[in-house]
């Protein structure tokens, strides 16, 4: 539904890779504006540069209340509003949670939760006064069912959700649209990243991407194009929960009717990563 986003003024955050440069192009296409903020304001540049005069690449910290606010601001007074914003910008920390310390906890809290936190906060006002706009946050499958050794991650994920899906119920009543994209496994470079590098070193860690893949039953990580696109369409059916693609789905839907069941087989998945720890040292 093309028509649906010809014109709009759109920010996604996190914008230099991933699934977030992903949705920046599937929205381009569309013949959307997009601010395509990242921290990495070179990589956004970089990103931006072959997409056209309809890319607007910005450094942007979304650990920086203020300047989220002021990138929200200038948007909506160049543009004359803010239609979309993609709470998009996240990190992944994983690891035994006996092995992580407060910095780890810290660092995913401040992107993936006071991010999207700060997202909201000066979006919601803004579209509160149009009368009209649509806010989307990254949370993931892993804010609907528990993922062991990716706790910090499931921690901020699931407090995504409960932010969307309240926010939602009060929204509606101003005119304003929110929900959440709960992906599975997309193919992105968080899959071979590890834990941020300023983070102090943990003793051992999964392998997020046989990880992933086992607790998927052996499903490649999705296509990020193809992820974007779903979640379009998500976006223009106003779902609270825009949970992609199909086996993710199903696998939260089970979680739901089936909780017992699934965590034996996660647990299952998680003995068998653990077996790849080293011993320790005599």
């Amino acid at each position: 539904m093309a028509s649906y986003w010809n014109g709009a003024n759109t920010i996604v955050t996190g914008a230099a890779s991933g699934i977030s440069l992903a949705l920046s192009i599937a929205l381009l296409k569309r013949a959307a504006r997009v601010g395509m903020a990242d921290v990495n304001g070179a990589g956004a540049r970089c990103a931006a540069d072959p997409l056209g005069p309809s890319a607007h690449p910005v450094a942007l910290d979304v650990r920086d209340a203020v300047g989220v606010r002021d990138l929200i601001e200038h948007v909506a007074r160049d543009s004359g509003r803010l239609d979309f914003f993609f709470n998009n910008a996240a990190i992944g920390v994983g690891g035994e949670v006996h092995d992580l310390t407060v910095a780890h906890f810290d660092r995913i809290i401040d992107i993936n939760l006071r991010g999207v936190v700060n997202g909201c906060v000066a979006a919601y006002p803004l579209m509160v006064k149009q009368r009209s706009g649509h806010i989307i946050s990254a949370a993931s499958i892993a804010g609907l069912v528990p993922a062991p050794l990716l706790t910090p991650y499931v921690t901020t994920k699931y407090a995504v959700v409960g932010l969307s899906s309240s926010l939602r119920l009060g929204a509606a009543d101003y005119g304003v649209r929110v929900g959440a994209l709960c992906p599975g496994t997309v193919e992105t470079p968080i899959l071979d990243s590890g834990n941020p590098p300023v983070l102090p070193p943990v003793a051992w860690g999964p392998n997020a991407r046989r990880y992933l893949a086992k607790l998927a039953r052996g499903r490649q990580p999705y296509p990020a194009v193809s992820l974007a696109d779903d979640a379009l369409r998500g976006v223009e059916r106003n779902q609270e929960l825009i949970i992609v693609p199909g086996p993710a789905r199903v696998g939260a839907f089970l979680y739901r009717l089936l909780p017992d069941l699934l965590q034996q087989a996660t647990h299952k998945v998680l003995m068998t990563e653990r077996k790849e720890r080293p011993s320790p040292v005599q």
